[in-house]
C-alpha cells in the first residue's frame, strides 16, 4: 500500500491513537514517512521495534515500544543498545520474559542502564512459557520499578497475523 492508502484506510476507523507495529516496522521502506504523516495527521502515534534496528531518525512525537531480546529469545546479540540513548519518558523499553535467567538478567540491564528513570519498563512473560504469576510475584518480591504487562493481543487473537 502506499502512504496515501495507509492514511486512508487509519482515516476509515477514526482512531485517535495509532500503533505502527508487525514484523519489523523499521526494515520496510517508508516506514519514517509513514509515522511522520500520521503525526501531520494528528494522530497518537507509537511505534513498536525489536530494538535490533536505529531508531535515531523516528519523530520525536511518536511514542517508541522498544524490545531489549533477552537470552532466551538467542537473539540477545541484535539488542542495538545505543537506542537507550532515544529514549525518554514518554517511551517504553519491553523485556519478554521466558524464564528465571532472562528476569534477573533483564533486572541488571535496568539497574545498570537506570532505565526505569529514563523510560517506562515493561516485563512481559512469554505467552506459554512462562507463568505470569510467578513473574508478578518476582516483581513485587524485588520491588522492581518497572510494570507488568501481558501480550493481550496474544490472549484475544493467538497468533493470528494482522491481529
Amino acid at each position: 500500500m502506499s502512504i496515501a492508502e495507509i492514511l486512508d484506510e487509519v482515516g476509515s476507523y477514526h482512531p485517535r491513537y495509532v500503533t505502527v507495529t508487525g514484523g519489523e516496522p523499521l526494515a520496510q521502506r517508508g516506514c519514517l514517512t509513514l509515522l511522520d504523516a500520521l503525526i501531520e495527521k494528528g494522530y497518537e502515534v507509537s511505534l513498536e521495534t525489536s530494538g535490533a534496528l536505529d531508531v535515531s531518525e523516528v519523530n520525536p512525537s511518536v511514542v517508541k515500544v522498544l524490545d531489549l531480546k533477552t537470552p532466551s529469545s538467542g537473539e540477545v546479540s541484535k539488542n542495538l543498545y545505543r537506542n537507550l540513548d532515544f529514549l525518554d519518558r514518554k517511551d517504553q523499553l519491553k523485556f519478554v520474559i521466558m524464564n528465571e535467567r532472562d528476569y534477573e538478567w533483564a533486572k541488571a540491564i535496568v539497574e545498570e542502564h537506570r532505565l526505569s528513570e529514563r523510560c517506562e519498563v515493561l516485563f512481559s512473560p512469554a505467552m506459554g512459557v512462562q507463568d505470569p504469576t510467578e513473574l508478578a510475584e518476582n516483581i513485587l518480591r524485588d520491588r522492581l520499578p518497572v510494570r507488568f504487562q501481558i501480550q493481550l493481543h496474544k490472549i484475544l487473537w493467538g497468533d493470528v497475523p494482522g491481529r
